[in-house]
């Protein structure tokens, strides 16, 4: 064998040899690297169950995190290396992929009014308000991007658009006390006219006393189909139906008819009265601000018409075409319906709050039966049966007490007065004792006028004094002033805002039933046992509304 061909056998077994090195420590280095990736998963696994904070600097670096002791190289590492290059595999392992682990994919929150705001963080939202759990908590670095990013893209609203809002606003105020002045006005008719009306068809008590059933008939008629009516046809269109119908109705009692006739009229005011005064108490009631001094107002307007009514219904009485009276209601309430349909065009209760910036966050859109959300509440009843006995008590009162002065303390026509000023003090109740409802709570000062208000009737019914008694009757008045305005207040801190409307229509409705149910109720006393079991049966009403008024809750029992 030539000296050449043993070069060329030398020269390649030097090149399987260093071939062979270099798959042997490929095969190595691949080895290891398997062996560290399985190191590095088990130590994420366990470090994942017990978490420690890392130590990272201000400008992101990692040098200072503490890494698992398999990265380092120790002897035992070199010997299994050692091991390794003597006894080579026969076949390297594939290499293993990491795994792949999935992110969550944070998507974008949507605004519920349309604004859209991405978040980098992880924030979960939650629709209760009240839970600390489960609240959204940013943090400090989020919190003013965000707080940026809405009132970036929030309308504007000028100073003149505020002033434009703000006049509209009292101009709605404005209309809904007027037609709770027409509520009064009706209330404080009846009382002097009913003498009138009584000798006019020549009726006992029982038989006069049919006006006030025919009349409940229309406020609990009212009461169950209101909620309906408003979802069906909305609050502008349900307020200018009702004013309509009274137009009606007093159209039918200006010639004096049948008295048939009389009561359907009764039936119709009773169905529209209740239906008016429901959404005015409800749509005051969801106003943003000054809740309780707008009511306090609104139901001052109530005692003012009553106190301006009697004050005219008194000259009527005396003349022969007495009926003529509702002639001046008819054209009343005639203005009213087209003030209404000037102001409110038949919209609904939310679209007129959102153009006057006057809508409560609190309303929620419910679309489930409200009729069993509504009835299955036990203060809704509660109230409502304090509403029908306060407001058949006032009624009573404010009508009754006209044929009581006249009968037992020998007073004339001009006894109708006496109604005036208990309607008079009703008003400057509502108005002059709201700072004591204040002072002292609402609750307490409800306890403390329906006791002073017994003590003064009792008056009334022990005294033989024309005077005194006309005097304890406007102060009585005074007292009961507050307690409606009150009871509506509390209406909207224990029951639900979304069925606030249809509640307050139904308590409404129930109270005006009231004024007729015990109104009849004492005409069917006087009848039996004369006029003088008027204040017997007063005292026992007012003594009645103390243990109602206790049982009603103190807050809210039910959510927002």
């Amino acid at each position: 064998m030539s000296s050449h061909t043993l070069e060329l056998a030398a020269t390649a077994l030097r090149t399987a040899a260093s071939t062979s090195k270099t798959s042997l420590d490929n095969a190595i280095d691949e080895r290891e690297e398997d062996e560290e990736v399985a190191d590095v998963a088990s130590y994420v696994r366990t470090s994942s169950l017990r978490p420690v904070a890392p130590d990272v600097t201000g400008t992101g670096s990692v040098a200072s995190l503490k890494l698992p002791h398999t990265h380092v190289l120790t002897r035992d590492r070199v010997r299994r290396r050692s091991e390794l290059a003597r006894h080579p595999p026969l076949d390297s392992p594939p290499a293993v992929e990491p795994e792949a682990i999935e992110l969550p994919v944070i998507k974008e929150y949507e605004h519920p009014y349309g604004k859209d705001i991405s978040f980098q963080n992880d924030v979960v939202f939650s629709s209760q308000r009240d839970d600390v759990e489960i609240a959204p908590s940013f943090p400090s670095s989020l919190a003013p991007s965000v707080l940026e990013d809405t009132d970036s893209t929030a309308p504007a609203i000028t100073a003149a658009q505020k002033a434009v809002q703000k006049r509209k606003r009292m101009i709605n105020f404005m209309l809904l006390c007027f037609v709770i002045f027409m509520n009064g006005w009706n209330d404080g008719t009846t009382g002097p006219l009913l003498p009138r009306i009584q000798s006019y068809y020549g009726l006992g008590f029982a038989s006069v006393s049919l006006i006030f059933v025919f009349n409940a008939v229309g406020y609990v008629a009212a009461a169950v189909a209101n909620v309906y009516l408003t979802d069906r046809f909305g609050f502008g269109k349900v307020m200018l139906f009702g004013s309509v119908l009274q137009v009606a109705a007093y159209a039918m009692l200006f010639p004096p008819g049948p008295f048939p006739l009389m009561c359907v009229g009764f039936t119709m005011i009773g169905f529209g009265l209740a239906l008016q005064n429901a959404h005015c108490n409800g749509y005051v009631a969801s106003s943003k601000e000054n809740v309780p001094t707008k009511i306090g107002y609104l139901h001052a307007s109530y005692g003012c018409g009553a106190l301006i009514s009697p004050l005219i219904a008194t000259q009527f009485s005396k003349q022969s075409h007495w009926s003529y009276h509702y002639l001046i209601s008819a054209g009343l309430y005639a203005l009213n319906s087209v003030l209404l349909w000037v102001v409110f065009r038949g919209r609904r209760q939310d679209e007129i709050k959102r153009e006057v910036d006057d809508l409560s966050p609190d309303q929620d859109a419910i679309q489930t039966n409200k009729y069993k959300q509504i009835f299955t509440i036990r203060a809704v009843h509660v109230l409502a049966l304090f509403s029908l006995i306060y407001v058949g008590t006032e009624v009573t009162i404010g009508g009754w007490s006209v044929t009581y002065v006249q009968e037992k303390r020998n007073g004339n026509s001009n006894a109708g007065y006496i109604s005036s000023g208990f309607f008079a003090g009703l008003m400057l109740g509502r108005l002059l004792l709201m700072w004591l409802n204040k002072k002292i709570g609402e609750r307490r000062a409800l306890f403390l006028y329906a006791l002073l208000a017994i003590q003064l009737e009792v008056t009334v019914w022990v005294v033989p004094s024309l005077i005194e008694n006309a005097v304890a009757v406007a102060f009585v008045g005074l007292l009961l002033g507050p307690m409606y305005p009150i009871l509506m207040n509390h209406t909207t801190k224990i029951l639900p805002r979304w069925l606030l409307t249809g509640c307050m229509g139904y308590i409404a409705g129930i109270g005006q039933a009231g004024s007729a149910v015990l109104p009849f109720l004492t005409g069917l006393l006087a009848s039996r046992f004369g006029i003088t079991s008027l204040q017997p049966f007063i005292v026992s009403m007012m003594s009645t509304m103390i243990v109602i008024w206790a049982f009603i809750p103190r807050a809210r029992m039910v959510p927002v």
